[in-house]
């Protein structure tokens, strides 16, 4: 210890103001015994609180600088121990690390070396053993029991994740500080214990990096109480003030279609508007997307009819693995998929798996009707052979979600004469009416051929649908910052005249980042690059908290037996962090 004293020294940098506490006789430390101060104001330090150096020179023994001291064992012992425990220090972070980066559960059933069922971390700290010394010293000595404190117990794992944890988060906070501008996603969803959690994605432009990036970080996910407008919101300024975070820098903010989220009077956009009017809101591309293709999907009879045609048809093989297998005896490409009412991919796998493979699933379904000893089955597999199978109408309908109805009409044929369906819609009996007197007749509408009625009740139907609901789910917004309006027209004229020809006449013309990389190396478009710094941090999707949330039910239903609350919280902000931070 008094080596460690004079080898340390004592600690000066400490405020001149600070009080020291008194003992039980009125006294305390004083900054006198450093500095010693003179009547005519002058000042000197004392020897007796020289610096290390100096002590060093003028208290430590020749000996000790030699190490031929009486107790030289016992201090290269001490520096041996020193060194045996930094480096198996080591090694414990850096399991912990990789456990937690790839969401691997620590705990077994017990916490003892060499013992089955003793999880993940024992087993990879066994394997390290097996090879490197230290590690293999280690463990001999807790097997020898010559030390109980081995550093590898639940406690001290939890430490250490909470220790890099906080690393990571100050190090992102950082980086958003260092933007200056950065945006806000947000999206909540109950987590397996039936608690909601809202996660906090915070998305920046990198102006450091070359090229230049846009990045979005995942910070931790908020246990949500109040799920309206205004609970959420409170939950989100607070976090924002614990991570010191300038809320008036927040220039956009991306949410789901939820309406306490995107709410105009009562939604977390609104309430954060009328605090900061220039954190632009953008609703979900992803999302808004999907809501108009599934509106399209339901926007009248024929399409509700066609979708659920091709659920029926997956329902058929997927209810036993026995009809599957027959399936499978005809296909060998896509296999079929089942619809999903907020993944509209799955709706355009679902539909090409059936086009690119209409005469072997029509194969498939007549040994199905043979074979099956289910009456409910056959009659389903006859129904769809003769109904949808057998129908120029339905074939279309696969084609048309894809392309032009022109080029539909010509692909339809080509699959409808493959099967041996006749390529024609069927004809129709229009009923008469009796006509009043002042009524004109129309002919044309009365004989109108069956091609123009399917595109009149279909498919027009639907390209309607799909304008309404672009127009008014992706209508233009426009956001206001302390840009030089004047000096950015400017600029964007100049740099217009100034970008290459392939920049914009080439068949893959510039991104807004290649664009904003030219201009920074240009260094004489201030304004430009502020404006395109702001275009590039407003979010378009909340992607990003939705995959957060994969990474929420994989930690709470796989760990939730073997891991501590507290734990749980500080590997799921190291994990998710740590992937999107470095990798």
């Amino acid at each position: 210890m008094k080596d460690l004293l004079i080898e340390k020294g004592p600690n000066r940098k400490v405020d001149t103001n600070t009080i020291f506490p008194k003992d039980s006789l009125g006294r305390h430390f004083s900054f006198d015994f450093f500095i010693r101060k003179l009547s005519n104001g002058d000042s000197f330090d004392r020897k007796c609180c020289l610096k290390p150096f100096e002590l060093k020179v003028v208290w430590q023994p020749k000996e000790l600088n030699k190490n031929e001291t009486i107790d030289k064992e016992i201090q290269e012992m001490i520096k041996k121990d020193t060194e045996h425990w930094k480096e198996v220090t080591v090694i414990i972070i850096s399991v912990v690390k990789c456990l937690a980066k790839n969401n691997l559960a620590f705990r077994g059933t017990n916490e003892k070396i060499y013992e089955n069922s003793n999880g993940n971390f024992f087993s990879v700290i066994e394997s390290i053993a097996e090879w490197d010394p230290v590690m293999k010293e280690h463990f001999r000595m807790i097997q020898d029991k010559e030390t109980h404190n081995h550093y590898l117990s639940h406690k001290i794992q939890n430490e250490l994740i909470e220790m890099l944890a906080s690393e990571v988060k100050c190090a992102i906070i950082k980086k958003i500080k260092k933007a200056k501008y950065f945006s806000i996603i947000l999206d909540c969803t109950p987590d397996a214990s039936h608690q909601e959690q809202m996660t906090l994605i915070i998305r920046r432009v990198d102006l450091e990096s070359v090229p230049l990036k846009v990045e979005e970080f995942f910070l931790e996910f908020l246990i949500v109480e109040d799920t309206s407008g205004l609970g959420l919101f409170n939950v989100l300024q607070h976090a924002l003030k614990s991570l010191d975070l300038d809320i008036y820098y927040v220039c956009g903010q991306g949410y789901d279609n939820g309406a306490n989220m995107k709410g105009k009077h009562q939604g977390v956009q609104k309430r954060l508007l009328d605090i900061n009017n220039r954190a632009f809101y953008m609703s979900c591309g992803c999302h808004s997307l999907n809501l108009v293709l599934c509106d399209m999907a339901n926007s009248c009879q024929k399409a509700k009819t066609f979708f659920g045609t091709c659920q029926t048809i997956y329902n058929v093989f997927s209810n036993s693995t026995k009809r599957w297998s027959v399936l499978l005896e005809f296909i060998d490409d896509l296999t079929l998929k089942s619809l999903s009412a907020t993944r509209w991919e799955s709706h355009i796998e679902c539909v090409k798996a059936i086009k690119t493979q209409f005469y072997q699933i029509r194969k498939a379904l007549k040994k199905l009707s043979k074979i099956s000893d289910n009456g409910q089955v056959c009659r389903d597999a006859d129904s769809l052979l003769n109904g949808e199978f057998s129908s120029f109408e339905f074939i279309l309908s696969l084609v048309i979600w894809e392309s032009g109805f022109d080029f539909a009409i010509s692909e339809a044929k080509e699959i409808a004469i493959s099967v041996k369906v006749k390529p024609e819609f069927p004809q129709k009996h229009n009923k008469k009416r009796k006509k009043h007197f002042h009524e004109i007749p129309n002919t044309e509408r009365e004989h109108q051929s069956s091609q123009e009625a399917f595109k009149r009740d279909y498919l027009f139907i639907l390209v309607d649908m799909a304008l309404v609901q672009l127009k008014s789910r992706f209508g233009e917004s426009i956001f206001d910052y302390d840009i030089d309006g004047d000096g950015l027209f400017i600029e964007l004229k100049l740099l217009q005249k100034m970008l290459p020809d392939e920049a914009y006449k080439s068949r893959s013309p510039w991104t807004s980042i290649q664009i904003m990389e030219y201009a920074r190396r240009m260094d004489m478009f201030p304004n430009v690059l502020v404006a395109y710094r702001i275009l590039l941090t407003v979010p378009v999707t909340v992607a990003s908290a939705e995959r957060s949330f994969s990474k929420l039910k994989l930690l709470k239903s796989y760990l939730r037996s073997t891991m501590t609350q507290e734990r749980l919280n500080g590997l799921a902000i190291l994990s998710i962090e740590e992937i999107t931070a470095f990798v």
